[in-house]
């Protein structure tokens, strides 16, 4: 009962807990009166400033660099994956057992026609001329025979378009060579493989043949090519290819200039060239470095004498000063790198002399910090197995005198001559006079052989620069009126005659008037024929010969490979006089600049500005000649090479 009533009280005190009326009516209340007092009381507050960004602590940072050497490690992993996984799938597709049965071969091939002036077998078909339907539409087209595989002969090829002729190119070696970077081969700053790419490989691309020989003669009117090439027994063979259109691209040989005993000189021109100085200075390195060795024999050992202060000569002498300051202070006593001399015996007044003045006294400034011994206006007299001759003679008085160094090591590399093809092919065509290389006229076709079908290009050629010989034509197609005399009308119609017949005179021919005025000594407004005789002359001494570089082969091999191409497309009717100057212009070479390497330096010259520096100019030599390579294979083992060399050095195992 008691807890009743206590129950009862306690709801009756708090009844209006009961009453839900009550209850919300009361609550809204005390809502409306907060809200009221806060309205009230409330005061603005002053904005405050951002917070600072937080520093990011250490273990962040930590987390950071993980994360990034994480994803450079999934990234290489994913990268060693994808090449190792191409490396399989080359393998898996390419190690299998291919067969091949029944190839078709001509009866022709197997046993050629005997005939020609010399009775030889004729190779009119080739082994390989049904091996595809490419080889069997090929073997009815016109024959183009390539000689030799230099920078010409390549650029030819690469130009040339597919399917439009049937080409054979004749070669003793079966490689190609990238012959700028020689000198750094001979020294093993790259490897040699990095310098040479197949012959077949480039020839495929238009389906040519290669055969390996050398050509010895030509009969023109026959249209046969004479080669050499090896037989089974170890005795050579002659044999003819027959051509449709010839090319000669075979080089030239070094330029001895009466010098007695050049048998003990280096050149370099061939890989075996750059082997074979590579043996013999690192050869003189170890040997020099026996304690048995006297200070004598060693002096001799370790001097190095390079004739000639070309490009190829100046190169060379950089990249063996190269290999002593990188290479043979780290491995060898220090006592070999003291006693290297390197020394350059140029005839002229400076080294590079075809480069700007600016160049060769920059070049010669690094060879003197360098401590490379150039000697100018020097005259080599005899190579001897121990040693080199030479000679000076003093402006003033005129005294000659004569000096001898010790050396055992010797590179002959002053200028080129004709090699033993190319003095055949002078001594069988009328007007060939020049004495280093064979004539062409500005179409690249030889002097004096049949019209269209001989071509020559590279070293072994030279663009004619004589005008005065063609005087009397000139004279014959500007005379309008016949009067023996040449007004300035008429010289005008000469001027634009000779700058087409010879190109490299159109710097000289810019001012006619002047020239006009100048040589008309009578002024009677004409000249005549001895006036015209002695412009000429003085004309053609002006006009200087394209230099025998790589940058002029290609660009002939270039401009040859396009007018092929046309001659076969725009075919010119029977009864034009001229094929090729009905389809294209005369050549013209455009000069894009010349490099050379000094020693961790190079030097550019461009014609109306030079470049010349270290590092930066040194890594653009690189650039240029990286991208020049050969092909796409070469490139990657040069650029590996430069690498290698970078990181371990040169391999110096001999």
């Amino acid at each position: 009962m008691l807890g009743r009533r206590l129950a009862a009280s306690s709801r009756a005190a708090l009844g209006h807990v009961h009453g839900p009326t009550r209850l919300n009516s009361r609550l809204m209340l005390q809502r409306r009166l907060l809200a009221t007092s806060e309205t009230v009381t409330a005061t603005p507050t002053p904005l405050s400033p951002p917070p600072a960004p937080k520093r990011k602590s250490t273990l962040s940072r930590a987390l950071w660099l993980l994360k990034g050497a994480a994803w450079v490690g999934i990234s290489t992993g994913v990268g060693i994956l994808v090449v190792g996984g191409s490396i399989f799938l080359h393998d898996a597709f390419t190690y299998n057992t291919r067969h091949v049965d029944r190839v078709p071969v001509s009866p022709m091939a197997l046993h050629p026609e005997v005939g020609g002036p010399k009775q030889l077998p004729i190779a009119r078909v080739m082994v390989d001329d049904e091996d595809t339907d490419a080889n069997k539409e090929l073997a009815h087209k016109p024959r183009l025979v390539i000689v030799g595989a230099g920078w010409g002969a390549m650029s030819l090829l690469k130009t040339l378009r597919p399917n439009d002729y049937h080409v054979t190119l004749i070669s003793p070696t079966t490689t190609t060579l990238f012959t700028p970077l020689l000198p750094s081969a001979a020294v093993g700053t790259v490897s040699l493989r990095a310098l040479m790419e197949s012959i077949r490989k480039l020839l495929a691309r238009v389906h040519g043949h290669y055969i390996m020989g050398t050509a010895v003669d030509v009969a023109f009117n026959d249209r046969l090519l004479e080669i050499t090439t090896p037989g089974p027994d170890g005795q050579t063979r002659n044999i003819y290819v027959p051509y449709d259109k010839l090319v000669i691209a075979c080089g030239s040989v070094s330029a001895t200039h009466g010098v007695p005993g050049l048998e003990n000189c280096y050149q370099l021109k061939t890989i075996e060239d750059a082997r074979n100085i590579r043996r013999r200075i690192l050869s003189n390195f170890e040997t020099a470095s026996l304690p048995t060795t006297t200070a004598e024999e060693r002096k001799r050992l370790l001097s190095f004498v390079i004739c000639g202060g070309g490009p190829t000569g100046v190169e060379t002498a950089a990249e063996i000063y190269d290999l002593c300051q990188e290479d043979i202070i780290n491995y060898f006593p220090k006592l070999v790198r003291e006693e290297v001399s390197i020394s350059v015996i140029q005839s002229r007044d400076h080294i590079l002399n075809t480069y700007s003045e600016a160049i060769s006294k920059y070049a010669e400034k690094k060879f003197s910090k360098d401590e490379v011994n150039v000697i100018t206006n020097a005259r080599v007299g005899a190579v001897k197995p121990d040693c080199v001759i030479y000679t000076t003679k003093d402006p003033a008085t005129g005294k000659v005198t004569e000096h001898i160094i010790p050396a055992n090591f010797v590179l002959w590399s002053t200028g080129i001559s004709k090699n033993p093809f190319s003095e055949r092919v002078t001594s069988l065509v009328p007007n060939q006079v020049h004495k280093k290389a064979i004539e062409t006229d500005a179409h690249l076709r030889v002097k004096g052989a049949p019209l269209g079908s001989v071509y020559a290009i590279g070293d072994c050629s030279t663009i004619e620069t004589s005008v005065l010989s063609h005087l009397l034509d000139f004279v014959a197609e500007a005379d309008k009126n016949n009067d023996g005399m040449i007004d300035f009308e008429e010289w005008q119609i000469m001027a634009a005659r000779i700058k087409k017949k010879i190109p490299m005179s159109s710097g000289h021919l810019l001012e006619i008037r002047e020239l006009f005025e100048q040589y008309d000594t009578n002024k009677d407004m004409s000249l005549g024929l001895n006036e015209l005789a002695s412009l000429l002359q003085d004309l053609e001494r002006k006009i200087t010969s394209l230099p025998a570089t790589a940058q002029v082969a290609s660009q002939q091999g270039k401009y040859l490979g396009t007018k092929f191409s046309k001659l076969i497309r725009n075919a010119p009717s029977a009864d034009v006089e001229d094929p090729d100057d009905a389809v294209a212009d005369t050549f013209s070479y455009r000069h894009l600049g010349s490099l050379a390497y000094i020693g961790n330096a190079a030097v550019f010259d461009l014609g109306n500005w030079s470049f010349m520096g270290g590092l930066a100019a040194m890594y653009a030599w690189r650039s240029v000649y990286w991208s020049e390579g050969v092909s796409a294979r070469t490139r990657a083992l040069l650029m590996m090479d430069w690498i290698i060399r970078g990181i371990w050095g040169r391999d110096l195992s001999n």
